[in-house]
């Protein structure tokens, strides 16, 4: 469902030039709901009314001074009751506009913070696999233990100390 509603802003942002900053209002309304569980309590939740949701988001735009597209965008998606679909809609959102420049999205995991050499070997990695530029967008999750897990599209190449130690344990279990 998110893709329709992604191709539908991206084609309109395209149109009107404004790509770049439909975009980086995308990538900050991501930022702030990972930082804000009040934010995805509002987003997620069906407890609150499509005008309580359109409120919230259309003040949040405001206040972050977001693009005039990306306000009514976020109008439309409250009135159409489509709110809890945002984060898929920023995803393919990212997806369209990275094939748009001919660069690849990555979405990196990693227990601790990569360091800059980490995060450039990383990128010649990528860029080497898949034959195109990455752009990677980091996340820190201790809970992976160590190791890294990069999602490139639908694919996941996880390669975290957690998922092997659960290897590990199931096979144990089965001998």
């Amino acid at each position: 469902m998110g893709a329709r509603y992604a191709q539908a802003l991206f084609d309109l942002a395209l149109e009107n030039n404004e790509l770049a900053a439909v975009e980086a209002d995308l990538k900050s309304i991501k930022a702030m709901s990972a930082d804000s569980a009040d934010l995805r309590t509002l987003i997620a939740s069906p407890a609150f009314a499509a005008d309580d949701k359109a409120k919230g988001l259309l003040a949040i735009a405001e206040a972050a001074g977001f693009n005039a597209t990306t306000r009514k965008f976020l109008g439309l998606l409250s009135a159409n009751h489509r709110v809890s679909a945002l984060s898929s809609i920023i995803v393919s959102f990212q997806s369209l506009s990275a094939a748009h420049r001919g660069v690849v999205s990555a979405e990196v995991v990693t227990a601790v913070p990569m360091t800059a050499a980490q995060s450039k070997g990383l990128a010649a990695a990528l860029r080497a696999s898949l034959g195109k530029d990455p752009e990677i967008e980091t996340r820190v999750d201790p809970a992976i233990l160590g190791g890294v897990k990069v999602r490139v599209g639908s694919r996941l190449y996880d390669a975290s100390l957690k998922s092997k130690l659960d290897s590990l344990k199931f096979a144990l279990k089965r001998a």
